[in-house]
């Protein structure tokens, strides 16, 4: 039988030691890759019984509105427009999160498919963080503008990226593997005017 143990490696994982030392120099600002995320793209009527039934196997409510989110027992459901969501788990194993989340939506004319490949995760943390991404981001990244409960899905340099604001001082960047080396090197170099002094 072949080994798939590489099939789940961090696309970023080159990167890592990189993102750790880096951070360690930086004043107000830490970089780091999250573990793979399940993820799971539903599509489904916001109107009628469909997103409760989803909740209640998703594990948390889904957001009625969209470019936000809310929590759920181990991970997250960001609404990325009228009738999409992403949701995510930190615990489910991606088949089976997939198979409960469509049998759910199902009956609703709702549907949903495994994206755990299409995106990884960066966090970008620290009294800077946003400043640092409002360098290369068009949006309007003050806490006032884009508080905690949010996401935009918006270019950072010229990279597509899911941005969600966890809180004041911790956002998160979903982007699909191929730009992910691309979006890493833009953080690393517009991090460096946030050197600590030596």
């Amino acid at each position: 039988m072949a080994d798939t143990s590489m099939l789940v490696r961090h696309p970023l994982e080159t990167r890592r030691t990189l993102l750790a030392e880096l951070s360690a120099e930086l004043d107000g600002v830490a970089l780091e890759l999250e573990a793979p995320l399940a993820a799971v793209d539903l599509r489904l009527d916001p109107a009628g019984p469909g997103p409760a039934a989803v909740a209640e196997v998703a594990g948390g409510p889904l957001p009625p509105q969209p470019d936000t989110w809310t929590g759920l027992a181990a991970g997250q459901a960001l609404r990325l427009g009228p009738d999409e969501w992403l949701l995510t788990s930190a615990a489910a194993r991606p088949e089976d999160w997939e198979f409960g989340l469509d049998e759910a939506a199902a009956p609703f004319g709702g549907a949903a498919v495994d994206v755990s490949a299409q995106r990884t995760t960066v966090r970008v943390r620290g009294a800077s963080a946003r400043p640092l991404l409002a360098s290369g981001c068009a949006i309007d990244l003050r806490p006032a503008s884009f508080p905690r409960g949010r996401c935009a899905q918006t270019l950072l340099g010229q990279a597509g990226v899911l941005l969600v604001a966890l809180a004041d001082d911790d956002l998160q960047l979903f982007v699909r593997p191929s730009f992910a080396g691309y979006v890493v090197d833009w953080l690393v170099d517009a991090a460096q005017e946030f050197r600590r002094p030596s």
